[in-house]
């Protein structure tokens, strides 16, 4: 099945298809990504108006949304324009007012005749203590009552696009819901007591209180478990696809690794010897390997990135780390190439930088195998890149590198292993999204000797007094980091920029003493600010979140973040990370402009309080909820139309479970079961991993 199945055609129809929906009201649903039936089907409501059937407006607690019988009595059009049209009319109890504005006249005497009866539905609300429905929703016959719901769900909106026209397009497209063949395992399905595909989404499409709304509804939670299923199953087949896929045993003989773990001045931690015994034991394996590993900031994932490339080396192959940046790139150089001393092993960078000449030469020695172990950005992976024997490629900081492109590194012909290494420790719904393709090793201890870093939370009212300390520290020959939320000046935001801070700790201070180092400049004069700081010739280095990830100078031992609660607190915590990397006490200042909000009070106290990045991450997730923190963009993550990642953590754990046991049976997908899998990943729109199927 490498087309879509019939069966799904008709929620793949141009919208224009559905009965009311024209193509001005199709443009407009595009803005918030309706493009088909399908997308309106999984567009579920998100509140509803419980329509009161009464007597008489006398017999409810106004204001509230009634539906009555009513006698016109009168019609008072208004003498001024900019006033409303007024029809008066009686319930059977008193007499009120139905009001609209900018109405037509011919239009109202049509829809309410004088002295006819009719069914009138809307919000009444007292007005100079006399009851009003203000544009009635709802004005019909005496007979088809029966056409106004007592609970009438409500849809997200956007501009051009009405309640009653959404409302109605989306019964069109539940209209063109075929029944679908069964994916969810009987026996799970049977213990949960959910209800079949069709009937979850027209329960879901028709509630009858606000109850049947909740995501707890067992219709909502078919309907979540679903999207999740399907998403599992495209890691899942991303996994196998990889893992059938030949690769090159790579057994190392340890002489390598023994020598720069004895030249260490430290021991290595259990969850370091862990890691490396992991993935050395995949890469012995005729598989290829796919596997993350996690760990917090300072938990020492360089050193087993770099044991793991000299396996490679050991084997008589190459190994490759790719950085995100060209800073943190040639960070690793700076770190690692002692250690590839001590190894005598060769090892390079490569970046967009290499021109010419000296980039020729480079290409020269990758392919006949002199460079060993190579560094560099993901421009190491242009086509004139070429390798002698590449088994093992390693991506570093790349929590924005998701499924589909790591499906698109392993299509690129070269039968590597591949590990994936986070800094950023990930909550374990995240984790089950994003990963759920790759074998995990966490790093939970950090090495011996790491001090922990003292977190002070302090107003920017006191910014003098902390320029001072500064000064002093400065004296001490103590160096430190100051990092600021924008490059320059903003005519929107109130936030000090990394140029203006620069120019004022530079007055206070004295020339020679502070360097500004941001993501705008040239690359050469980042380089070379860089360099400076980390050869102790300045001690003050102004910076944007630029220097987040990877920067290692151990006599920096302070951190000062202004107006730290305008960053994310995973942010915060690796900006943290980079200080308390030597022998000095560290100490981290988070600068705030009062007032300080309460969740930005609670977000800070949280990072003055804990150095755990798993518990950071999580309370991150929990404050600012999972939209806000994992766009599609930034992270890989997939966006859930009707399932709740934040929430839902242990329903995505099964639905992984589910999916890769059917795998394990039918990795294929060719049983009856395995069929209505593949409906439900076109249903999905995972195409790709259809075809990964068809190629595997």
């Amino acid at each position: 099945m490498s087309t879509r199945p019939d069966i799904l055609f008709p929620l793949f129809q141009e919208l224009t298809a559905l009965d009311g929906v024209g193509p001005k009201v199709a443009a407009n649903l595009a803005s918030i990504d309706i493009n088909r039936p399908r997308d309106l089907i999984f567009t579920l409501p998100v509140s509803g108006v419980e329509r009161h059937h009464v007597a008489s407006v006398v017999e409810a607690q106004l204001p509230q949304t009634l539906t009555l019988e009513v006698q016109v009595l009168e019609h008072s059009p208004p003498k001024v324009k900019s006033r409303p049209y007024r029809v008066t009319v009686q319930d059977e109890k008193t007499t009120f007012a139905l009001v609209f504005f900018h109405a037509r006249n011919e239009y109202l005497s049509r829809i309410l005749p004088l002295g006819e009866r009719r069914i009138v539905s809307g919000k009444v609300e007292l007005f100079d203590g006399v009851a009003q429905m203000v544009h009635p929703d709802h004005i019909l016959p005496l007979g088809q009552e029966t056409q106004i719901d007592a609970f009438e769900p409500v849809y997200p909106l956007t501009a051009g696009v009405t309640q009653k026209t959404m409302t109605r397009a989306v019964r069109a497209a539940v209209g063109f819901a075929p029944r679908l063949p069964e994916w969810i395992d009987p026996a799970h399905k049977e213990r949960s007591a959910w209800p079949d595909w069709h009937t979850a989404l027209c329960q879901a499409h028709d509630p009858k209180s606000i109850g049947d709304m909740a995501p707890s509804t067992k219709a909502r939670v078919r309907l979540a478990y679903d999207e999740f299923l399907a998403h599992q199953l495209t890691l899942g087949l991303a996994r196998e696809k990889l893992r059938r896929s030949k690769g090159v045993a790579t057994i190392g003989n340890g002489r390598l690794r023994g020598k720069v773990v004895a030249q260490l001045p430290y021991e290595t931690t259990k969850a370091q010897a862990r890691a490396v015994k992991e993935i050395t034991a995949d890469m012995a394996q005729e598989q290829r390997m796919n596997r993350l590993l996690q760990g917090d900031v300072g938990s020492g994932k360089t050193l087993v990135a770099f044991l793991a490339l000299l396996t490679a080396v050991e084997a008589g192959a190459q190994g490759v780390l790719m950085a995100p940046t060209e800073i943190l790139a040639r960070q690793h150089l700076e770190s690692l190439r002692p250690l590839a001393a001590t190894a005598g092993v060769n090892i390079d960078i490569l970046t967009g930088r290499d021109k010419g000449v000296e980039r020729k030469a480079k290409l020269t020695k990758l392919l006949n195998g002199e460079i060993q172990i190579l560094l560099g950005t993901h421009a190491v992976f242009q086509k004139d890149v070429a390798f002698s024997d590449l088994r093992l490629a390693i991506v570093d900081e790349q929590h924005r590198f998701g499924v589909r492109q790591r499906l698109e590194l392993g299509q690129k012909g070269q039968a590597v292993d591949v590990l994936v290494m986070t800094a950023t420790p990930i909550p374990r719904s995240l984790a089950l999204a994003q990963y759920g393709d790759m074998d995990v090793s966490v790093l939970d201890e950090k090495p011996a000797g790491r001090k922990p870093v003292k977190t002070a939370i302090v107003s920017t009212d006191r910014l003098e007094e902390v320029v001072q300390h500064l000064q002093k520290a400065v004296a001490e020959g103590r160096q430190a980091y100051w990092v600021c939320p924008l490059v320059e000046e903003s005519e929107v935001l109130d936030y000090t920029s990394a140029e203006d801070r620069f120019k004022a700790l530079r007055a206070a201070l004295g020339e020679g003493v502070v360097d500004l180092v941001h993501g705008q400049m040239p690359p050469a004069d980042k380089d070379a600010a860089m360099a400076r700081f980390e050869a102790g010739e300045t001690k003050i280095l102004v910076a944007t979140t630029v220097i987040e990830v990877g920067v290692n100078v151990p006599n920096a031992s302070i951190m000062v973040i202004e107006r730290a609660e305008v960053f994310g607190l995973a942010q915060l915590h690796q900006l943290r990370g980079r200080v308390g990397r030597g022998s000095a006490e560290s100490t981290c200042l988070l600068l705030y402009q009062s007032p300080l909000s309460e969740t930005g009070r609670r977000r800070l106290s949280v990072l003055r309080e804990t150095e755990d990045g798993f518990l950071i991450s999580q309370t991150d997730l929990e404050m600012r909820g999972a939209g806000d923190l994992i766009g599609t963009a930034q992270s890989g993550l997939p966006r859930f139309r009707i399932a709740d990642m934040e929430n839902m953590t242990d329903l995505m754990a099964q639905a992984q479970s589910d999916a890769r046991t059917l795998l394990a049976k039918d990795p294929d997908l060719t049983t009856e079961r395995g069929k209505a899998a593949r409906v439900l990943l076109w249903l999905m729109e995972q195409e790709k991993t259809i075809r990964l199927i068809s190629v595997g």
